[in-house]
C-alpha cells in the first residue's frame, strides 16, 4: 500500500480520535499517551460500600437469604429475569444454594444491597470481568426485585461502586454491557452518566437464544461531573414531601458535563 495513501488513511482516522487520546513518536506515527506512573488498580475484594440510603455487604446466604428471597418474590410475573443469566428461584434453598457458589469468588465479588432504613436486602450487584493491570472493571449481574427498583437505594447503590472503581481503586475504565434488548438496562446506563460505544452482534447464547450486546463505559476523566450530579440528585433537598424527585439524574448529569 502506498505510503501516501497509508498517511491519508491515519488522519482520516486520527479526526475522528479525541486529540487528548493519542501523541505522536519519533516515526511520526499517532500512539497512545504515556502512562509512566501507572501501576495498575486494586481489586476491589468484598468490603462494605456504604452511603445514605443503601449499604452493599458481601453476599451471605446465611444471613440475606430470607429477604431476598421474600423481595424477589414479590415479582410474580418473573419478568426480573428475563435478561438475566440466572433462571427465577423457586425455593428459599435454591437461593441459599446460589448463594453459597457465588459467596467469596474473588473473580466476581457479590453484593447483597441492604436499604439503611429497613435493613433488609432486596437486590444483589457484582464487580465482574476485573482487570486490575489495565483499569478496566465492569458493573453487572444486577437483580433488582421490584421494591428496589427506581429508588434512592438503588442509585445508591451504582454510585457507590462506582466510587469504588474509579476513586478509590484506581479504575481508569468502569464498563456496563447488557442484552441490547434490554431497555431498562439500557436506560439505566445511560442514566448513571455511562456513554454508548456500540452494538456486538450475536455476542453470546443464553438461555437458548442469541444475544446482541450492548456496550456502555464510564472513563475516570468523566467521574467528576457524573459523580457531581450524583450528589446533588441524591441530597435530601433534591425530593419532596411525597419522596418525588425534583430534578431529573440525567439532567443533573448533562448541566455539569456542559
Amino acid at each position: 500500500m502506498p505510503i501516501q495513501y497509508c498517511d491519508k488513511l491515519a488522519l482520516f482516522f486520527l479526526k475522528k480520535v479525541s486529540l487528548m487520546t493519542y501523541t505522536i513518536n519519533q516515526h511520526g506515527q499517532p500512539v497512545g499517551i504515556a502512562l509512566p506512573d501507572w501501576i495498575g488498580a486494586g481489586h476491589p475484594g468484598h468490603s462494605s460500600m456504604t452511603g445514605c440510603y443503601a449499604q452493599l455487604v458481601a453476599i451471605d446466604p446465611q444471613i440475606h437469604c430470607k429477604d431476598l428471597f421474600e423481595a424477589y418474590r414479590e415479582d410474580v410475573s418473573g419478568k426480573i429475569w428475563t435478561y438475566n443469566s440466572l433462571e427465577p428461584f423457586q425455593t428459599e434453598e435454591g437461593l441459599a444454594d446460589w448463594m453459597k457458589t457465588a459467596q467469596g469468588v474473588d473473580a466476581q465479588p457479590y453484593f447483597v444491597i441492604l436499604d439503611r432504613e429497613t435493613g433488609k436486602a432486596s437486590g444483589i450487584a457484582s464487580f465482574m470481568r476485573i482487570r486490575p493491570e489495565l483499569g478496566v472493571i465492569e458493573i453487572g449481574g444486577i437483580t433488582f426485585a421490584p421494591r428496589l427498583q427506581r429508588t434512592r437505594v438503588a442509585t445508591e447503590a451504582i454510585y457507590l461502586m462506582m466510587r469504588r472503581a474509579i476513586e478509590e481503586l484506581g479504575y481508569r475504565r468502569v464498563e456496563w454491557k447488557c442484552d441490547a434488548l434490554n431497555a431498562p438496562s439500557r436506560a439505566a446506563a445511560e442514566r448513571f452518566g455511562f456513554s454508548y460505544e456500540g452494538l456486538f452482534e450475536q455476542a453470546m447464547v443464553y438461555k437458548g437464544r442469541s444475544r446482541d450486546t450492548a456496550w456502555y463505559s464510564l472513563l475516570d476523566k468523566d467521574w467528576g461531573a457524573v459523580e457531581q450530579g450524583f450528589k446533588v440528585w441524591l441530597d435530601p433537598d433534591n425530593f419532596d414531601e411525597a419522596g418525588q424527585q425534583l430534578q431529573k439524574l440525567a439532567d443533573l448529569i448533562a448541566t455539569a458535563r456542559a
